[in-house]
């Protein structure tokens, strides 16, 4: 892809999964990646990878909920290799997904529990990677969204809620820096197979999901991650505003 070669990105979220996935397929395109998330020791063991395959890739401690250290996330790209031209913001707490209720259920504590990281660490991530995207001639962002900002499900309120808003800040970026050069994008993924959901998903449920999507296998983090690298490439040069679904043609959206 054209524009990624010798740029600086960072993954905020990236020591598993869609993250991890992203990092490396950045990193096999020329980019110099820092990653950061909850998890200190998964977050260098990618960076690891990518640098044991001739890649540059720096991992590091990184709390979404906490200025300083979104902060210092973006400062170590700074500090690390002189610049920053891509985020992409895919920090999300799983464990709340798994309990998150109805309306009518769902407590506050969880509410803001995930508001805190699928929400306002959204927001913390791109108020402290602005002024370095801007400082950098423009940039681009992608966030990672989900199918459940649209499909209207009967349980997971809190999640659907948080996602949505995550795409209302997407649009607001690009709507507010686009003329300085910083494009902001999202992708939709629906269910998307990790070791961690291979691991554990029963046989039931992997039938259901299939018959879910328009196609022969359920969505991997590499699928994510190519509509990733493209969104924050220059071959996206035009795309602006936008949420990309990654999910098998579950959606079909207009």
């Amino acid at each position: 892809m054209r524009g990624l070669r010798g740029k600086v990105a960072v993954i905020a979220g990236g020591g598993s999964g869609i993250g991890a996935a992203t990092a490396r397929r950045l990193a096999e395109e020329g980019a110099q990646v820092v990653i950061g998330d909850l998890f200190a020791d998964a977050a260098r063991s990618v960076a690891s990878s990518i640098e044991s395959t001739g890649g540059r890739a720096t991992g590091l401690a990184f709390d979404v909920r906490d200025t300083t250290s979104v902060a210092r996330l973006m400062q170590t790209a700074m500090d690390a290799y002189g610049r920053l031209d891509k985020l992409h913001v895919n920090a999300a707490d799983m464990g709340a997904v798994r309990e998150d209720p109805d309306a009518a259920e769902v407590s506050f504590e969880l509410f803001d529990r995930t508001i805190a990281v699928n929400l306002r660490g959204h927001l913390l991530c791109t108020q402290q990677a602005l002024p370095h995207l801007l400082r950098s001639g423009g940039g681009a962002i992608a966030y990672t969204t989900s199918e459940s900002a649209y499909i209207g499900e009967p349980t997971r309120v809190a999640y659907a809620m948080s996602k949505s808003g995550v795409n209302a800040l997407m649009r607001h970026v690009a709507s507010r820096w686009g003329r300085e050069g910083v494009r902001a994008n999202a992708v939709a993924p629906g269910f998307t197979l990790t070791e961690e959901s291979d691991r554990h998903l029963a046989p039931g449920l992997r039938a259901e999901f299939l018959a879910g999507v328009r196609g022969r296998r359920l969505v991997s983090p590499e699928d994510v991650a190519a509509a990733v690298a493209f969104l924050l490439s220059e071959d996206a040069a035009s795309i602006n505003g936008q949420v990309i679904s990654v999910d098998g043609g579950r959606t079909m959206r207009p």
